[in-house]
């Protein structure tokens, strides 16, 4: 009796087993996406009609929940999406960042090979990340990095409170680089207002005509300046600049807390509210640093470390330094500006070299 029954259970078992295996096999492997079958693609509404890239655009209509691709027509571009998330009348999807800017055709595609085509704008103002130089002469090659620089048409360099505006001519683009050629002009420091396909920009950073500038040092020191430095003397190479020809550079020895100093005493400079900002470049040293601009016409003193005027230096490449004179200690009105330098707490470890290039005061 016990033997009868367990062979029951066995048969039993293995029929459950063998049933689960065929209905097992009949359902069909998805990866997620609304089991819809394709149909007539019709379009009746797409939202926003124009939009950057990464913005989210719903297409709306029927036969959408079989949607398999969408191609951007200028260069091809693919756009994703996520399939689980269609219906049969409505598609969410985003601008791929690479969509190139303009009018144009959006293809979606269905499984089935059908295709419907809608019409789309791409905005893709240009955009700036950095340059390589903010100062500039007449004739200074500046190279811009940033996205959707391939079809720009026109920039100028803009001053947008006194409203002029001066050409720059543009010597070559692509989509991420475009290298420029400033030009004369009248300008102190202005802005870069660049035109492409889908519209004008201003950057957000600002260029300095040297030409307009008080040089304190570029190639050379300017008219009345040298050296007055702490320790041994600032000494000009022409092996390290970031413009022209040479920098003055200065070996900070361990633990004797130098400073470079620029001195102009025949011919100090009196104060004027018209200046606005001290700017240039440091090459750092063997590691990062900070440096301390200080002055002999500020509150604290000569030779004194606030932190509102310091400046962190990366080690072993030239870092651009701009500080509004409003924001530091830097010039009480009434005094003469004879003296100003940079310090630096230490070296602890070993003598550090900095080279220093394009000083200079800006209206």
């Amino acid at each position: 009796m016990k033997l009868h029954t367990l062979t029951k259970l066995a048969a039993l078992s293995l029929l459950t087993v063998a049933m689960g295996a065929q209905l097992s096999s009949c359902v069909e492997d998805t990866d997620g996406r609304p089991q819809i079958s394709p149909g007539n693609l019709e379009v009746s509404k797409i939202f926003p009609d124009s939009a950057a890239g990464n913005a989210v655009v719903t297409l709306q209509g029927s036969g959408l929940g079989d949607i398999r691709t969408i191609v951007f027509e200028k260069q091809n571009v693919p756009a994703g999406f996520q399939p689980t998330l269609n219906t049969d009348n409505a598609l969410i999807f985003r601008v791929p960042t690479e969509a190139v800017g303009g009018v144009q055709k959006v293809t979606f595609t269905n499984s089935a090979g059908k295709s419907v085509s809608v019409p789309f704008r791409v905005l893709a103002y240009p955009t700036i990340a950095d340059a390589s130089d903010f100062i500039f002469r007449e004739g200074t090659l500046v190279t811009l990095t940033g996205n959707n620089l391939d079809d720009v048409t026109k920039v100028a360099v803009t001053d947008t409170v006194k409203k002029i505006s001066d050409a720059v001519t543009i010597v070559s683009k692509d989509k991420r680089q475009l290298v420029l050629k400033m030009p004369a002009t009248t300008l102190e420091r202005g802005v870069l207002s660049i035109t492409n396909g889908t519209g004008t920009m201003r950057t957000r950073q600002e260029f300095i005509n040297a030409a307009k500038a008080h040089q304190i040092f570029t190639d050379v020191y300017g008219t009345g300046y040298g050296d007055g430095s702490w320790g041994n003397a600032g000494a000009i190479s022409t092996k390290e600049f970031k413009t022209g020809t040479a920098s003055v550079g200065k070996t900070f020895q361990k633990g004797n807390w130098h400073l470079l100093a620029f001195t102009n005493w025949g011919a100090p400079l009196t104060y004027s509210a018209d200046y606005t900002y001290i700017t240039g470049w440091i090459k750092g040293a063997s590691a990062d640093y900070s440096l301390y601009l200080t002055t002999d016409a500020g509150k604290g003193g000569y030779g004194d470390y606030n932190e509102k005027n310091r400046i962190d230096v990366k080690a072993n490449t030239w870092t651009f330094f701009k500080l509004k004179l409003s924001d530091i200690d830097f010039w009480v009105p009434g005094k003469k500006l004879t003296q100003m330098a940079f310090r630096i707490k230490g070296p602890d470890k070993q003598d550090e070299t900095f080279y220093f290039d394009d000083i200079m005061l800006v209206k």
